[in-house]
């Protein structure tokens, strides 16, 4: 696959088929994760694969609490104006991360992935970023999230056998699946419009109203 067809289509794509993904599409997804740059070379990482729907079923009702309480919570204000205003766009993003808690013992794989001596993420992010890059590839959707940890990082840790006072963080959970739906490139404001050059505020001295890249005219 070309280089900027993954960067540029490789977008959370939470409704996913059943089907399992095969040992070797798994292990590359993997590999790639680890060719990831990490400060000092620290690895401080490790990765959990979840495929047994036992585990899955005790994580779900977590999941599915923790999106709740970030919606009544955090983002209670922005759940309000988007239903008061009929935000269509806000109100799909809801709708599709809802999705994700309501099937989250439905993904034929879940990665969590661990992260210690690591706090501003800089070594953990691009290293699931490279999974989920590589998972595009395989033509397997991605969804990252965050919102375990944030809730219930104890009690999925337990849950998942990981040991205690090692200091491991949970950093965020991925969900794998092949997707019921297309590709595509995902609509975002104009980088000239969230960008700037030396000074806050100053033009970035350059505009880009439409995406870069696109599929060829014969897709």
């Amino acid at each position: 696959m070309d280089l900027l067809e993954a960067l540029y289509t490789t977008r959370a794509m939470r409704r996913v088929k059943p089907d399992p993904i095969p040992l070797d599409i798994q292990k590359q997804i993997m590999d790639a994760a680890v060719r990831a740059p990490s400060g000092g070379n620290a690895q401080g990482w490790r990765f959990l694969l979840v495929d047994d729907r036992q585990v899955k079923d005790q994580l779900a009702p977590l999941y599915q609490d923790a999106l709740a309480r970030l919606y009544a919570g955090h983002y209670k204000r922005q759940r309000e104006i988007a239903e008061e205003t009929g935000d269509q766009r806000s109100l799909n993003v809801m709708k599709s991360s809802q999705h994700l808690a309501d099937h989250f013992a439905d993904y034929p794989l879940l990665l969590f992935a661990f992260t210690r001596n690591d706090p501003s993420g800089g070594s953990i992010f691009p290293s699931v970023w490279n999974a989920q890059l590589a998972a595009r590839g395989h033509g397997v959707g991605t969804a990252l999230t965050t919102v375990m940890g944030l809730f219930h990082g104890a009690e999925a840790m337990k849950i998942l056998g990981v040991p205690e006072g090692k200091g491991w963080e949970l950093a965020c959970t991925v969900t794998f699946g092949y997707p019921t739906g297309r590709w595509g490139v995902a609509p975002r404001r104009p980088v000239h419009e969230v960008s700037y050059r030396n000074q806050w505020g100053e033009p970035v001295g350059f505009e880009a109203d439409e995406p870069l890249w696109n599929y060829p005219a014969s897709e």
